[in-house]
Formats: structure tokens, C-alpha cells, sequence
């Protein structure tokens, strides 16, 4: 039996994105909006969301949905004031969202639990509804990803980005149809043949900066995961913001940067960030729809015209898939990285 060659699982799981989004869109006329009701009878005062690694980053996108759609502050917890120091906040009248692709970290199922007995309405959002932390939580939203097998989660971060985007919307009464797209979208993404050519070029790169404002930023932390995890490079993700107040100084030619340019606010917010990449010399990769970001050096382009809170669901594919050719190129396997497995269990 011939050996599978290396990230057969990744490149697998990275094309089968399409069809999960699918998936994803079948279910939001039955329990996403049975949960979406349910919220808005509740009618918290703030949203606390709370996550590890990939889906931290999920759940960093839904705080921009939540201040921004709905106009409520959220936050991220830091689930050690409840699961190693014993704090019990006061937590009438907030909804506690626990984001995790297996729902299997202690310390998100004690924590969620600690939340439901504090008086938060706890939601779950897992790719396992028979998961301990969809037991813990008194709802739960199946993200629809199907099994993933590889280590780097792929498919469930973006299965994790569409009910996000589809819960908050419905929550609110928004329109849902641009979220039809998405599929036909992904397979763009998927199929686009300019990733090759930038793993190329940054395959010997062992230090990388990754920036973007709004929604787009957690694309960015999501990025930089992917690459530490499977090209064991240093890979930082800022704020364009927060990159302009410090981390700028050591920006040059020898530390390539990928830039996530979405259209909209975000998008216009990055211009006097790639200015100031551009006059330090700064090898630039846009993650962008062509025509954004001119002054880049080279480009992974994304579809133009998709809503900018959309648009991460997209985004991160081509990012995806440079994360998987280089460690390929660099002669790693991104299916198993080493050290890591695929539940991670923290307390």
C-alpha cells in the first residue's frame, strides 16, 4: 500500500469547505433559527464569548458581528478567572457563547458550566452535538462540518464563521441571502491557482507578520495559527492599528507581511498601513480582491464584491492553502503537526 503523500488530510478537508457551507445553509431554517428566537426572547444585556486556539479566532469574528450588528457590547473571557482562580461573577442577563470545533476542553465545559450555574443563557456552537460542552450549555448550534481528521482545522473554522454570521443575522432580522453565495465563493477560493507561486516565494521565510483591521483581523490571527502550526515559522498577527503603534519598527524587506484588504471600512482603513509598508520596503502580500491594494508586491486575490462581514468566512481559504504548500514545500506534513493533536485539552 503506497504511503498518502503529505497534508492529503488538510488539502481533503480545505476542498470539502464548499459542501459544508452547504451544509451549513440547509440547517439555518431549523435549529439555528429555533436559537436565534430564543435570544431574542432572552434579550441579554452583553455577549460573552469564549474559545481556544482556531476557534478564539471564530469567536473573535463574532464580536465584531455582535457590536456592530446588534449593537451589544461583547467580549472574550478568560475562562482561568472561573476554571483556576473560582471566580463566580454576576452574569444575569448574559448570553456566554462557547465556540469549540470538538467541545471536548475541560476548561471551556467547566467554565460554560460555571456560566449556565452564574446565570448566563450558555450557547454551545461545536462540531459535535454530542459533546460534553454541547451537554454543559443549555443551547447548542451544530456547525454541520462533518468529521475532520487532519490536526490544523480547516473546514470547521469556516463551517464555525457561516452559523456565526447566519445566528447573529437571524437574531437580529437581517436579510440572510447573501449567505447563498458562499458556497460557489469557497469553490473559487479553493480552485484559484495564483497560492503556488507566493508558497514559493516565501518558502524559505522563517518570520512572517500578519495584518488587518475589523472583521478581517481575526482572519489574520487565524493566519498566522495556521502557519506556526504547520511550517513551524514565526508568524505574528497585529491590528493594522496596533501594528502602526510599535510593531511597525521591525517591519523591512527581510519580513514579508500578509495584508487581509477586505472591501468596505476595514478595507480603507488599511491604506495608510500599506503606505507605511511600502516606504519601509516591506515585501507586501494582499489577501485581496484585484484593484485593492495597489502598492502590494504580490497578491492572493479573493472574490471582489462580498460584504466585508462576510468576506472572512472567504478570506482565509487562499491562506489555508499557502499554509499547507509551504510546510509541504519545506518537506513538513501538515496533517500532524508535531506535538499537537487534534483535542486539545486545557484547564
Amino acid at each position: 500500500m503506497s504511503t498518502p503523500p503529505r497534508g492529503h488530510l488538510v488539502r481533503s478537508e480545505i476542498a470539502e469547505q464548499p459542501a459544508a457551507a452547504e451544509r451549513v445553509l440547509g440547517a439555518a431554517g431549523g435549529e439555528l433559527a429555533r436559537v436565534a428566537a430564543r435570544l431574542r426572547e432572552a434579550a441579554p444585556r452583553t455577549v460573552l464569548l469564549t474559545a481556544r486556539g482556531t476557534s478564539d479566532h471564530a469567536a473573535l469574528y463574532a464580536k465584531y458581528l455582535v457590536e456592530v450588528g446588534l449593537g451589544l457590547p461583547a467580549g472574550l473571557t478568560s475562562t482561568s478567572t472561573l476554571t483556576v482562580y473560582g471566580a463566580r461573577p454576576d452574569l444575569t442577563g448574559v448570553l456566554w457563547i462557547a465556540v469549540s470545533q470538538s467541545g471536548g476542553s475541560p476548561d471551556l465545559v467547566e467554565s460554560t458550566a460555571a456560566a449556565r450555574r452564574a446565570g448566563a443563557l450558555t450557547l454551545a456552537v461545536t462540531n459535535d452535538p454530542t459533546s460534553a460542552l454541547a451537554a454543559a450549555a443549555e443551547l447548542h448550534l451544530d456547525v454541520h462540518a462533518g468529521p475532520e481528521l487532519a490536526v490544523a482545522a480547516t473546514k470547521s473554522y469556516t463551517a464555525q464563521l457561516l452559523t456565526l454570521w447566519l445566528l447573529i443575522t437571524t437574531w437580529r432580522g437581517g436579510d440572510t441571502g447573501p449567505a447563498r453565495t458562499v458556497p460557489e465563493l469557497l469553490q473559487r477560493a479553493v480552485e484559484a491557482d495564483d497560492v503556488a507561486g507566493v508558497a514559493t516565494r516565501y518558502r524559505f521565510v522563517d518570520r512572517l507578520v500578519l495584518t488587518a483591521r475589523g472583521y478581517s483581523y481575526p482572519t489574520a490571527r487565524e493566519a498566522a495559527l495556521k502557519l506556526m502550526e504547520t511550517s513551524y515559522l514565526s508568524a505574528q498577527a497585529f491590528s493594522a492599528a496596533d501594528l502602526m503603534h510599535g510593531p511597525l519598527a521591525m517591519v523591512d524587506a527581510d519580513r514579508p507581511v500578509l495584508a487581509v484588504v477586505p472591501e468596505g471600512p476595514g478595507g480603507e482603513a488599511m491604506t495608510p498601513v500599506l503606505h507605511a509598508l511600502r516606504d519601509r520596503g516591506a515585501d507586501v502580500c494582499a489577501v485581496a480582491p484585484d484593484g485593492l491594494a495597489p502598492d502590494a508586491t504580490v497578491r492572493l486575490a479573493v472574490p471582489a464584491g462580498v460584504r466585508e462581514d462576510l468576506a472572512p468566512v472567504v478570506q482565509i481559504v487562499p491562506l489555508q492553502r499557502l499554509a499547507l504548500e509551504m510546510a509541504v514545500a519545506r518537506g513538513l506534513d501538515p496533517d500532524a503537526p508535531r506535538g499537537l493533536r487534534k483535542v486539545t485539552e486545557t484547564r
